[in-house]
Parts: structure tokens; sequence; C-alpha cells
């Protein structure tokens, strides 16, 4: 298995993609919005990729819940992170068994699907962050590892590993990466005594699997992007926070990338600080010449993030009394944040 997901520009594969699904370099494709019609096309689209591959690819998606969820009709709502604690006291539940719930909700659906990852929990400390915010289970670290490590429980019921995101912390800067350069201008003492605890935590618990790191610029520490500097990903997140699991580098298009250099330099520079993964998104072109500029290579462990064989089907999960509760739960939950939102 390679470094590389791709990206898919619509609801069927196209003969183009069916080639590229076929490069050694490809570990996996990563599914968008754009890419979903109904459960059952999803379906459908998956079992294409499947077929199209030499190899089980890994498929993944970004659906952490509020408004990062790509798929939503026929799928339940997820709440944004950072409404747990408060939805939990209103339901008269304890936040931590929501939290789980909620995780197990995700994923067993996506994995219903055979979908095998979701870039899963945002692990941010809620801070002035545009991009950040209620995707962050809180704005105190202590609040957010307990909440974190029970959504992640979760996930791991329904056969899904799970990627903490966005190291070492991307809540204490405005701007968003997507599209601007991000600098937090905080000491590394700073960062490490506050977003840094929650990475930390669940390090040492072994709840993660894998890592994304912030395409944001920490100059106390390096002048390197976190994702492309090797102080962050060899040094403090491999040695000193002893991670044992897989890096990916976030999205290679997004601006906060585009200091380091063109598309297949950043990409060197994402495996050579230590990313083992790499996401190439939203550029048809871009992913080209990666398949083309970059050594092939084989990432060990990778096969790991594949998603376990539970539940085989959707009607297998609709079944399940439990399910019922919490998809009934979500439900209930989807209908008292969208008066939130209207306040």
């Amino acid at each position: 298995m390679g470094p590389l997901f791709i990206d898919l520009l619509a609801t069927e594969l196209s003969g183009e993609e069916r080639e590229m699904l076929q490069h050694p370099l490809v570990a996996g494709v990563i599914l968008f919005s754009r890419n979903y019609h109904d459960r059952a096309q999803l379906i459908d689209l998956v079992k294409s990729i499947r077929a199209a591959s030499h190899t089980r690819l890994i498929i993944a998606v970004d659906h952490e819940g509020g408004r990062v969820q790509r798929f939503r009709h026929q799928f339940s709502a997820i709440p944004a992170m950072g409404h747990v604690s408060a939805i939990a006291q209103q339901l008269a539940v304890p936040a931590e068994l929501l939290a789980k719930q909620l995780g197990w909700l995700m994923a067993a659906e996506l994995r219903a699907c055979d979908i095998d990852l979701s870039f899963a929990p945002v692990l941010d400390v809620n801070g002035i962050s545009d991009v950040i915010g209620l995707r962050a289970f809180s704005e105190q670290p202590q609040q957010i590892i307990p909440l974190a490590s029970a959504f992640i429980d979760g996930m791991a019921l329904a056969g899904m590993k799970a990627t903490g995101k966005h190291f070492p912390g991307h809540g204490n800067v405005k701007a968003d990466t997507h599209h601007l350069e991000a600098r937090d201008l905080r000491s590394f003492e700073q960062i490490k005594q506050h977003d840094m605890q929650v990475f930390s935590a669940l390090i040492s618990q072994n709840k993660l699997d894998a890592v994304m790191p912030a395409h944001v610029i920490y100059p106390d520490v390096d002048e390197q992007p976190a994702g492309f500097s090797a102080k962050w990903l060899q040094q403090i997140l491999r040695q000193e926070l002893a991670f044992k699991g897989l890096i990916f580098s976030d999205d290679l298009s997004m601006k906060g990338a585009a200091v380091v250099g063109d598309y297949v330099t950043r990409a060197k520079q994402a495996l050579a600080a230590g990313c083992d993964l790499l996401l190439a998104c939203n550029d048809r072109d871009a992913s080209i010449r990666l398949l083309d500029g970059l050594a092939h290579t084989q990432v060990k462990g990778a096969e790991s993030l594949l998603g376990k064989a539970y539940p085989a089907t959707w009607s297998e999960l609709a079944a399940q009394s439990n399910y019922k509760q919490i998809a009934a739960q979500a439900q209930k939950i989807a209908t008292i944040t969208s008066e939130w939102d209207k306040l």
C-alpha cells in the first residue's frame, strides 16, 4: 500500500479514476459530498472502488459531525462535538456516554456502507479559530480528553480506527488554513501545557491509531507548518510523545500548505518530515503529477486502518435495537440543536 489518498469527481467512477486506483502509490480514497446522492448509490460506489483496485484500499471521509458531515440524507445527523456536554445536560445523560454513543453511531453507519475511516475526532481546543469552533469538544483540554476518549471507544465498537486532528492544536490561530497561511505565535511551552495535553493524554492511553497535523506554522518551534516539520512530527510527536501510529498529512491543496512549494514539493517534504500518508484533494492534475512524480514507496502498517467487518450490511445494522435507540436519540438531538442555531 502506497502513501497517497486521492479523491473522485462525481458519484460514479470514471475510466481515468479506475486507472488511478490501480496505481501502486494509492493507499485509499477520500469521499466528499459531491460523491454522494443516496445511500444505495454510495454503497455501489464503494463496491466499484473495491472492484477497480488491485488491493483493498482504505476508503475514508470527513464525517465528524456538525457542519463537517459529508453524507446527510439517509444518515443520522451527528451533532457538533462542541454541543455534546450541553446536549447531555438537557437529556439528563452522562456526557461521556453520549459521546460514546455518537462515536458508535457515526462509525457504524459508515461501516455499514463499507467505508473504513472517518477522520475523527477533532482534538483541538476551542479558542479563536474560525474553522474549529464547535468542531472541538470544549474550550478546556481536561474536558476534551474524557469526551474524545469515549467517542473513540464508540468508534472502536463499530470497527473503526481513530484519527486525532489537528496536531499540535489548531484552535488558537484565527486563520482558516483551507484558504490562508496561519501562524500561532505562542511559545512551545504554552502549546505544550494547553493544546498538546489532549494529544499527549490520548496517546498515553493508546487511543489514537493515526494523527493528522495542522497546516499551521508555530514559529517558536519551526518555520515550516507542523505537517511539514520533522521537529514536530519526529522529535515531538514520535520521540517525546511516543506516538507509534500513522501520520496523515492534511490536504496538500490547502493554502496553509502552499508556503512549502508546489504540489510535488509539498508531498516530498511531508514524507521527509515524517508523514506516512498524504491527502491530495480537489486538484486532479496535481494528483496525477504526484502519481508520476513520487518514488514508489510502501507504507508499513497502513492496512491497520482498514475497518473491521461490523456490521455486514445496513439492514443488519437497522435491525439492531441499540441502533434504533441511538439513531432515534440522534433525531431528537438534531431538533434540539436546530433550535439552538436559531438563537
